[in-house]
């Protein structure tokens, strides 16, 4: 893609130049590059941009999880199962009559159905539970290395309820097992893409500049992964993990098995690429110029992809996430004690939870389709960015 186009006007009248914005050198324009107009093109598309934003924060929500959840993901309190979630309100009433600025929450007040002994919270306004920021909690090690007791957002009375998003059926809090379930999950997208990243790339990459056997064999393997039934398949490698195995453990192969199933589109991607170009005029020139094929491949052919493979792994890494989630909520993925997204939904699924806690359906739901739609737009707009045929 050329990073020096900028005549604009119908040939009968003679070419235009394209205005220039206030306070733009016209050396700069000239000396644009690749990135630079990639850069200036998704810029422009409002809706990648603000999807970017939002997969930023929930990347920072995870690396700062600890931190930002107002209690541990395992502290349980029976006393408050299900426990619908609590409104924040910003004013409070004085004994004198009047009204005076506090965040807080209203406390429960649990009733008992004799007839069917079920609990009910009714909402106590004479319970009154201060918010603070950055008040003292219960302790964590951050990324597990720093010593840390402030939390983001909590209760200023240590004993206090403080669940926004509600609790489980065992009286955890729901908002701080979402937060760190963010970080597994937008994780394990992450850490699968790369994976399916490298072998995609490589192995594209060969099948399409050598051709030939090579180019058989490696497609014949695509097509054998690609043919297999992933549930069934799935259902016979998380029976093969050892039981014995820790949770970290577990979660690595978890994300080896997603990544291994999502490099297949990848290779025939970059295959089909690398046989277009490499019979293009700046590949024979960089041939009768002395270069090895290793240099063809990776400092010729390969960076005229990079924007095409940006936007393909972007679009990558909605597919792991959803992978990750729809094996957790079918029991073969991750387990507790690890706490995320698809563990989260699991967890929710019977009856009751519909009727009685529809909120340990609500958020995690919400929190996958949110990081899902993120990225599909940001992918669509790095894709438009990057394409330099699209006016």
């Amino acid at each position: 893609m050329s990073g020096h186009i900028f005549i604009d006007g119908p040939a009968e009248t003679g070419p235009a130049i394209t205005p220039l914005k206030p306070g733009t050198k016209p050396g700069e324009i000239a000396a644009a590059g690749q990135w630079t107009l990639i850069w200036r093109r998704f810029a422009r598309n409002k809706v990648a941009v603000a999807s970017g934003v939002v997969i930023l924060l929930f990347y920072l929500i995870g690396a700062f999880a600890e931190f930002l959840a107002p209690a541990l993901p395992d502290a349980a309190r029976p006393q408050f199962t299900n426990a619908p979630p609590q409104k924040i309100r910003f004013f409070a009433a004085d004994p004198d009559g009047g009204s005076r600025f506090l965040p807080h929450v209203t406390g429960y007040s649990m009733q008992v159905d004799q007839a069917s002994l079920r609990r009910s919270y009714v909402v106590d306004e004479a319970k009154v539970v201060p918010i603070g920021f950055f008040v003292k909690g219960p302790a964590y090690r951050l990324w597990g290395l720093i010593p840390m007791d402030r939390h983001l957002i909590g209760p200023v009375r240590p004993g206090d309820t403080l669940y926004l998003l509600g609790t489980d059926k065992l009286g955890r809090d729901l908002l701080s097992r979402l937060i760190y379930g963010t970080r597994v999950s937008m994780s394990i997208g992450l850490i699968g893409v790369c994976i399916s990243l490298l072998l995609g790339v490589t192995l594209g990459s060969l099948s399409g500049f050598y051709g030939g056997a090579v180019d058989m064999v490696i497609q014949r393997i695509i097509e054998v992964i690609s043919a297999m039934p992933t549930i069934p398949l799935w259902l016979g490698l998380a029976a093969a993990i050892p039981l014995t195995w820790s949770p970290l453990q577990v979660y690595f192969v978890i994300t080896l098995i997603v990544s291994l199933f999502g490099w297949t589109g990848l290779a025939r991607e970059v295959r089909g690429r690398f046989y277009a170009l490499r019979g293009e005029d700046f590949v024979t020139a960089a041939r009768l110029d002395g270069s090895g094929e290793r240099r063809l491949i990776f400092r010729h052919i390969l960076p005229s992809l990079t924007s095409h493979i940006l936007a393909v792994v972007t679009l990558a890494v909605p597919t792991m996430i959803v992978a990750e989630t729809a094996l957790s909520f079918l029991g073969i993925g991750l387990k507790p004690p690890v706490v995320s997204w698809g563990v989260l939904l699991q967890e929710a699924q019977n009856v009751r939870t519909i009727a009685g806690a529809p909120w340990l359906l609500v958020w995690p739901a919400g929190a996958v389709v949110l990081a899902v739609l993120a990225f599909n737009f940001l992918g669509d707009g790095l894709r438009d960015a990057a394409d330099p045929y699209d006016s």
